[in-house]
């Protein structure tokens, strides 16, 4: 199995597909909704709890100062075996990892990412099985 990132545009780092629920308290349907908005991936499935929750500081890069803090809820989506991933406007590239690639220099995940994605993989195999 594989897990999908993306080179987020503006952060300009490899990340899980996800966005800003806005006022929505609807999370899950949130996720599905930014997944299939990132990916173009029809079909998706999402598992119906919060598997992670994560809070970080978001920075102001020119400023170099800690704009606010980013409440992460992230949930496991499963695409179809047959997917093909179609970035938009918010990322530079999509790619398919396996789990053995989360620790790869090129995608230089943060401690938080390689986190959910390596919990991620072993809620899937559990499922699976």
């Amino acid at each position: 199995s594989k897990g999908l990132v993306l080179l987020h545009a503006k952060a300009q780092k490899w990340l899980q597909p996800g966005g800003h629920a806005d006022g929505d308290g609807r999370l899950q349907a949130v996720a599905l909704k930014e997944a299939l908005e990132e990916t173009g991936i029809a079909d998706l499935q999402v598992w119906p709890r919060a598997i992670d929750v994560d809070v970080h500081e978001v920075v102001d890069k020119r400023a170099k100062e800690i704009v606010h803090l980013h409440l992460d809820v992230r949930f496991l989506i499963k695409a179809p075996q047959s997917a093909v991933a179609r970035r938009n406007h918010e990322s530079l590239d999509l790619r398919w990892v396996a789990r053995e690639e989360l620790n790869d220099p090129r995608l230089a995940l943060d401690p938080s990412t390689q986190r959910v994605a390596n919990y991620g993989f072993a809620l899937a195999d559990q499922l699976m099985h």
